[in-house]
Formats: structure tokens, C-alpha cells, sequence
């Protein structure tokens, strides 16, 4: 194929232009089928900056490390939340949060991410804890002998249950299980699509999507939701401010609530599931962590097993060093998020070492951590897991360096800045109390000697979900 890279219509101290050959497309198909190797291949071209053509967007590419932070901290002129805004309205149905027509509706939204955060998140981890346990206990009463399950499968149904209860309530019904498990089938069914909306694909050339999305939002009325039973704070607050604005109708203020529910979880499943997929794929990082489980079990007086309560603090689980480090082990690995900004007007951005970047209004910026997830010059044989590779001298290790230099940016699969994910500590507290629960109270081991690796298709969107699924066993611990 004749490729060629466009220099046409360049200001000076703009970056090179990679273009392709295909109208509009330009590189999208081969930056599809893998960004990674893309962008790696294009740094030894042109360097750490370079601008690239993907479906009708200019995107520039900050790929040295030790620049991120001059990305993120332009926050005025390069902007994310506009961007954020268009996509899930499109992508989950409601209407652009646009200043006219609801006034301060966004920066209402945004403080109500204090209730994930300090006193507010012990609260609602303590309802996670308790809600964990429960569907584990009931997972119990059927485990006498060895059971087999498939693990993708497994943590879907673990998390997104023990999340929909913390969050949204219990379903009354006597077979609240089965409700709930309804709407996450129709989630993941949802979820295999989020790619192609993402892409702005119509929702319209992707089969039955429309129908269920429809379908999940409607679980989110006001009459279905005011049936569930001890729900959060995060939620109710939402709810209270949706009422205040009359031209939200009813269907816009439940799609805005399954929105919220596919934040919570579209991302914690998959990386819940390499959590646990690399601890049984290892042995040693297996023993490490459930020693040091078992030992603030023992540390505190606290019984294992389906009938005990086990309470934790979040001092304690803060301290749980090698199950932190094998947890961000695995997030090094299979996240994949794309961080972007979109330059408020023509600018000049100014970077380390008297360079400058002449940017459009309307260019994209972006930086892709998973180039420095996998560089090796930050992390030895990057392609290997180790799961104490964030503990040094039995303390949790933040310096990382690149170059001899030390990097203020090394493990990012939160994105950065404005655009870091507020549910962040509460999504690692989940993790980290699923693996608890599940190594406290199980043997467990795979059932099949196979290879899962990542699926590239979610490449800039989050956690890389596994291209396949594969077997494992538990039986209650003795």
C-alpha cells in the first residue's frame, strides 16, 4: 500500500502530520488493530511529537513522560469535559449538559464526587464490604466440593451485584438475584458495543443495541428505582439535584443514572478479573498475599470464613502492600486509556527544554500511559508480572525513574488531571475487597492451563477486557 505522510498546510512549530491515504479514515484502521505498536513505531520515526489523522480528527501525541505534566496542568486552554460531555451523551442518551439549557447541572454533578471520597467512602466501602460477603456467602452455601465456573464470568457477577446493591439499593423482590442479573446481561450486551459508540459509530448500525440500551434505561425510572432499598448517598444526591431541573425529563435523568452505573463498573470488572487471573496464573504472589490476608485476619481477631463478618478499616486495607502491589501490577498491564485534552484556541504549548507545540483550536492532545506502562526503561521486562514490583523494603515503592530521572507520572490507569476518575479509591477499594473475601474464604486454582491475553478492540477506552474466558475452581478453605 502507498502511504505517505502530508507536510502540506503546516504552520511552523507544528508537529509533523502523519496522514494515510484514505480520505477521512486517514490512520484509524491501523491504529485500531493496535495503537501501541502504532505509536511506538511512529516515536522512532518523528519523535516524542507528532500529530496523527484518525477518522477526521487531528490528534497530537505527547509521548515523552517527563511532558505529561505540562499537558495537565494547561488545564484552561487544553479542555476535557466538553469532550467527556458530548461522548456520554451520545453514547448513553441524554441531553448535552449544555450551560443554556441547565445551568450549573455539570459542576453540581462534579461536587457530588465528594461522597467518594474521606468519611463519605468509608461509608459506602463498609456497604460494599457487607454486600461482597453476602453474595459470596450465598456463592458458599453451594460450594461443598470443588465448584468450576468460568473467572470473566464469576467477577461480572460477584461486582456488578455487590456494586448495583451499594449503589442503587436492593431489589425487594424474592428473586432479586435474578432481576439484578437480568439487567447485567443486558449490560454486557450493551457493554460489547461501547467500543463502536465510543468511535461514533451510529448506534443505529449496531443490531439490537439500541433496544437495550433502551430497555436498561428504563430500569432507571424514578417508580422502578424508588422500589430498591438502601441506597447510597452518591446516588440519592444525584437524584435530588436531576429534580431541581424540569427540563430533564424522566427518561433523561434515568439514562444520566445508567450512565453512572456503567462508570462504577464497565471498567472495575475487567480489571478485577486480570487481579485475580494473574494471582492464580503465579503461585508465589498467591502465597504472598494470602499470608499477608490471613495475618491481619489473626492481627485484628477476626475469624475467616462465610459465616463471619469481617470488618475492615481503611487504614488496614491501605497497608495491604502486596495485595496494592499486585493489584497495580496488574492494572500496569491490561489498562490502555487514552488521556485527551482539546485546545480551547489556537495556542503555543511551552514543554520542558525551551520546546514548543503550535496547537489549532480544536486539536486534539493526547498522551497514552500504556507507552509508559510497557517502557523498559521504567519498569524491568515490562511484559513480565510481578506482583511486588510496587513494594520496596517492605513499604509501598512511588519512585519510579526514566533516564536517571526520577518521573512525577509512572502508573496511570486512572488518566490524569481534570479527567482523573473520581471513583477512583472506591473502585480500588472494591478490588481489593473482592481478592479478601475470595482468597479468605476459598481455595482456589485454574482449571485450564490456556493463555488470556488482552483484546485490543477497547485500545484507549480503559481496562483491556480478556479475548477469551477461562475455567477456574474454588472450594470453601478448610
Amino acid at each position: 500500500l502507498f502511504i505517505f505522510f502530508s507536510v502540506f498546510n503546516r504552520k511552523t512549530g507544528e508537529p509533523p502530520l502523519i496522514n494515510g491515504w484514505i480520505p477521512y479514515l486517514g490512520k484509524a484502521l491501523i491504529f485500531r488493530k493496535d495503537a501501541y505498536k502504532f505509536l511506538l513505531d511512529q516515536q522512532k520515526k518523528f519523535g516524542d511529537i507528532f500529530t496523527v489523522h484518525i477518522a477526521g480528527r487531528y490528534i497530537t501525541f505527547i509521548m515523552d513522560p517527563f511532558q505529561y505534566v505540562y499537558v495537565i496542568r494547561n488545564s484552561k486552554q487544553l479542555e476535557f469535559h466538553e469532550f467527556a460531555n458530548k461522548m456520554a451523551s451520545k453514547t448513553f442518551d441524554y441531553p448535552a449538559l449544555s450551560k443554556g439549557k441547565f445551568p450549573e447541572l455539570k459542576e453540581n454533578l462534579h461536587r457530588i464526587y465528594q461522597y467518594l471520597q474521606g468519611k463519605p467512602l468509608d461509608i459506602i466501602s463498609d456497604h460494599m464490604m457487607k454486600n461482597l460477603q453476602d453474595i459470596f456467602e450465598w456463592k458458599c452455601s453451594r460450594a461443598t466440593d470443588w465448584e468450576t465456573e468460568k473467572m470473566y464470568k464469576f467477577c461480572c457477577s460477584v461486582m456488578f451485584e455487590a456494586s448495583f446493591v451499594t449503589l442503587y439499593g436492593r431489589v425487594p423482590a424474592a428473586d432479586g438475584h435474578k432481576v439484578i442479573s437480568e439487567i447485567r446481561d443486558k449490560f454486557i450486551k450493551f457493554d460489547a458495543s461501547f467500543p463502536y459508540l465510543a468511535a461514533n459509530i451510529p448506534i443505529e448500525l449496531l443490531g439490537a443495541t439500541k433496544k437495550v440500551r433502551k430497555e436498561l434505561i428504563h430500569h432507571f425510572l424514578l417508580q422502578n428505582m424508588t422500589k430498591w432499598l438502601g441506597g447510597s448517598k452518591v446516588v440519592q444526591a444525584r437524584q435530588d439535584i436531576f429534580e431541581k431541573y424540569e427540563l430533564l425529563g424522566d427518561y433523561d435523568k434515568a439514562a444520566h443514572h445508567f450512565a453512572f452505573l456503567w462508570a462504577s463498573v464497565g471498567n472495575t470488572i475487567p480489571a478485577t478479573f486480570w487481579a485475580m487471573y494473574y494471582l492464580l496464573r503465579h503461585p508465589e504472589a498467591l502465597a504472598a498475599v494470602r499470608d499477608e490476608i490471613d495475618h491481619l485476619l489473626q492481627s485484628t481477631g477476626q475469624k475467616r470464613g462465610p459465616t463471619y463478618n469481617i470488618h475492615l478499616t481503611r487504614e488496614q486495607l491501605d497497608n495491604l502492600v502486596y495485595l496494592e502491589s499486585a493489584l497495580n501490577e496488574s492494572l500496569r498491564m491490561c489498562s490502555s486509556s487514552m488521556n485527551i485534552r482539546i485546545s480551547q484556541e489556537d495556542f503555543v504549548l511551552k514543554l520542558e527544554g525551551n520546546q514548543e507545540v503550535v496547537l489549532r483550536k480544536g486539536d486534539w492532545i493526547a498522551l497514552y500511559p500504556q507507552i509508559l506502562h510497557m517502557d523498559p526503561e521504567v519498569y524491568e521486562d515490562p511484559k513480565e508480572y510481578k506482583f511486588d514490583r510496587y513494594i520496596e523494603n517492605g513499604k509501598k515503592k512511588t519512585t519510579f525513574y526514566k533516564a536517571g530521572r526520577k518521573l512525577k507520572y509512572f502508573l496511570m490507569p486512572f488518566g490524569s488531571g481534570i479527567s482523573m476518575c473520581p471513583g477512583r479509591f472506591l473502585a480500588m477499594n472494591e478490588m481489593k475487597m473482592f481478592l479478601f473475601i475470595l482468597l479468605s474464604h476459598f481455595d482456589v486454582e485454574l482449571a485450564e492451563n490456556k493463555a488470556v491475553r488482552l483484546d485490543n478492540s477497547r485500545m484507549g477506552l480503559g481496562i483491556l477486557l480478556p479475548d477469551v474466558d477461562i475455567a477456574f475452581r474454588y472450594k470453601l478453605r478448610s
